[in-house]
């Protein structure tokens, strides 16, 4: 498998600075949606770095140290649940995405997007289809994305421990769903995520 087939496409092209652009968080009940934009040296392979979700929690934790150190450049940004509930989970992702492209320190002259849609970035860019397990600068977005928000949750899981965030990372699983009925939602719940759970 050709992990920098996409980057080296793009760099053929004449673009200079490609970051890959992923996101974690789009499917949980509560906290934000993360997005990471990362951008690589020239032909640079990361060892061990895969799609996020391929990962163990402990491999995962490892390479964000690891993508921090050795990129180029690299970005994290978030959308709170309140951008979640005004403008919905697909804008958010989107807004999170822009947020991190523009952080960062290097201007990326292209960008890679994960999904099978762009964020309304001013660079040009391309979406890349399960490019997470695609690309190498998407798939360390994605393991810097995911492990961002993972920290979170266990900041949550303090502030709130009934509601077992530090499990569930805020998905919606059997031990949420039964807190939520329990407890009722807290302030980082997505209220347009609930309908159907609270309802019953």
């Amino acid at each position: 498998m050709n992990w920098l087939q996409y980057e080296n496409e793009v760099r053929n092209k004449g673009f200079k600075f490609i970051c890959g652009v992923d996101e974690a968080g789009r499917g949980p009940l509560a906290g934000p949606v993360c997005a990471a934009a990362v951008i690589l040296h020239d032909n640079q392979i990361i060892e061990g770095v895969n799609d996020s979700k391929k990962l163990s929690e402990k491999k995962r934790e490892a390479l964000y140290d690891l993508i921090k150190e050795q990129a180029l450049a690299y970005s994290v940004a978030f959308a709170a649940v309140e951008e979640i509930e005004e403008m919905n989970i697909l804008n958010a992702t989107m807004l999170a995405m822009k947020r991190a492209v523009e952080g960062l320190k290097i201007k990326a002259d292209y960008a890679l997007i994960d999904g099978n849609k762009v964020p309304p970035v001013n660079i040009p860019c391309e979406y890349v289809i399960k490019g997470d397990a695609k690309s190498m600068s998407i798939a360390a977005a994605s393991i810097l994305a995911k492990v961002s928000r993972d920290r979170l949750c266990y900041e949550y899981a303090k502030k709130y421990p009934q509601y077992g965030f530090d499990k569930h990372k805020g998905y919606g699983t059997k031990l949420h769903r039964e807190a939520l009925l329990k407890y009722g939602p807290c302030e980082i719940h997505r209220m347009s995520f609930l309908g159907k759970i609270l309802n019953k």
